[in-house]
């Protein structure tokens, strides 16, 4: 994958945890952050549990969003 798409990816799944999780979005680049950890999170938690959703761009922004929320939510609990 490119680092573009990389990026676009990281930043989408990002802002959509952020809506999911309200109140924990972190700015553009916190998103795009959040997003590309969440992304590594997701392709090796979700295979581990036998998950597997869509394919293409689609999959990549569903699991990046799904690590993405898993972050903010744990983010969250530790502000706390």
């Amino acid at each position: 994958m490119s680092i573009i798409a990389a990026l676009i990816i990281g930043a989408v799944a990002g802002w959509l945890a952020g809506l999911i999780v309200r109140g924990a979005g972190f700015g553009l680049i916190g998103n795009i952050v959040i997003g590309i950890i969440g992304s590594l999170l997701a392709s090796w938690l979700l295979p581990q549990l036998g998950v597997n959703l869509g394919v293409g761009w689609v999959r990549d922004i569903i699991n990046a969003t799904i690590g993405a929320v898993i972050i903010l939510v744990i983010l969250s609990l530790i502000r706390r």
